[in-house]
């Protein structure tokens, strides 16, 4: 062989071994919510159906359980990718770390059940498996992906169950501001009308005390979220104490203050916030198990 033969193999060799890097790992999708599907294959109906028992679960036990559907892992294995996506996300609640990520690789026919340190009581490897290869599996080998995730979610969440956590905390993130949509005309109306006849029976300090009470049980009821109560009721009480500092333009009689125009402002809809679901804080060691169909 030549020279200018040996040099041109060489040449294909280097450029060959800098061109294999370039299959580079699929990136991680951004949490956009607790089904995250990459590939089209649930329906609206679906997601929603998911979402809503996956959150009404958090709500009551505190342990977040995501959903992520994707083409492909390649060229990583589904393990490799899984605990990126874990440790991207932090599923589950900080130093309690009781997140769970089902993981699907739909073209390459892989499943993974990726298990944050507080559920690895629970969610054993073994009993990961066994969710994997006795209830998800047969679903998937039909056809029936949505069934067989949306049983394998309903066994994860029963094994969770019965495992002693900490007792959910009633706060809720404050970033999810669409919640309080909802509230603004009711905190209004208490602040304002309510507040007025409070303060005219009990004093400007103990009828605002008293307004902001209402207002903060009336968000309770609404959302559902003592964060968001608590934070009610102050804004209730501070625009109650300070309502008649600012007469209205018909002048300082008492029933001009009330005038519908106010516009406080501190319960402002149209929130920037995405409102959108995110990980707790959770750490992930590489616990659970993997399958495929």
């Amino acid at each position: 062989m030549t020279l200018s033969v040996w040099r041109a193999a060489i040449v294909f060799a280097l450029l060959l071994t800098f061109a294999l890097p370039v299959a580079a790992d699929v990136a991680v999708p951004q949490l956009t919510g607790r089904v995250v599907d990459r590939t089209g294959t649930l329906s609206s109906g679906d997601i929603a159906a998911l979402s809503q028992k996956l959150s009404d679960f958090e709500t009551r036990k505190g342990s977040q359980i995501v959903v992520l559907i994707v083409p492909t892992t390649d060229p990583e294995t589904i393990d490799q990718f899984s605990i990126r996506v874990a440790e991207a996300w932090k599923i589950g609640r900080k130093k309690v770390d009781d997140g769970a990520i089902l993981v699907v690789a739909k073209n390459d026919h892989h499943m993974r059940i990726e298990v944050g340190y507080g559920l690895e009581g629970a969610l054993t490897d073994v009993t990961s498996r066994r969710i994997i290869d006795e209830v998800m599996t047969p679903k998937f080998r039909e056809g029936d992906l949505a069934g067989g995730i949306s049983a394998g979610i309903d066994r994860m969440m029963r094994v969770v169950d019965g495992e002693p956590l900490p007792v959910p905390s009633r706060s809720v993130n404050f970033g999810n501001l669409d919640d309080i949509g909802p509230l603004v005309p009711v905190a209004l109306f208490a602040s304002l009308v309510v507040g007025g006849f409070l303060r005219s029976l009990l004093g400007r300090l103990l009828g605002s005390v008293a307004t902001g009470s209402v207002v903060g049980i009336l968000a309770l009821l609404i959302l559902g979220s003592a964060g968001l109560a608590l934070l009610a009721g102050i804004i209730g009480f501070v625009l109650a104490f300070i309502a008649d500092l600012f007469p209205t333009s018909t002048g300082p009689s008492r029933g001009g203050s009330w005038s519908s125009g106010s516009s406080s402002g501190g319960w402002s809809g149209g929130s920037s916030s995405s409102g959108g679901f995110s990980g707790g804080g959770g750490s992930f060691g590489g616990g659970g198990a993997s399958g495929s169909w």
